[in-house]
C-alpha cells in the first residue's frame, strides 16, 4: 500500500500542479489587464482552493497523515477526474 501514496505524491506533482498552474497565471494576467468578469474571479478563488488542497495532500503524505484508505480514495478521485477531463 506504500505504493499508493508515491503514486498519489506523484500524480499530484506531475499531473495536477502543472495543469492547474497556468490556469492560475492565466487568470492573474487577466487580472493585471482589468478584463476578468464575475465568473472568472470566482474560478481564481476556486484554482487556488483546489492547489492549496493539492499542497495540503502533499503535506499529508509526507508527514504520513493519510490512511492508506483514504490515499487510495483521493488517488482514484484525481484520477476519474483527469479521465473526465480528458473525454470533454
Amino acid at each position: 500500500m506504500e505504493n499508493i501514496k508515491e503514486d498519489l505524491k506523484k500524480i499530484i506533482l506531475d499531473v495536477m500542479l502543472p495543469k492547474t498552474e497556468p490556469y492560475k497565471e492565466e487568470i492573474n494576467n487577466a487580472i493585471k489587464n482589468n478584463t476578468l468578469d464575475q465568473d472568472e474571479i470566482d474560478a481564481k478563488k476556486d484554482i487556488e482552493s483546489f492547489i492549496e488542497e493539492l499542497n495540503n495532500i502533499l503535506e499529508a503524505i509526507e508527514e504520513n497523515k493519510l490512511s492508506p484508505e483514504d490515499t487510495k480514495s483521493i488517488y482514484e478521485k484525481i484520477v476519474t477526474m483527469i479521465n473526465e477531463h480528458k473525454e470533454e
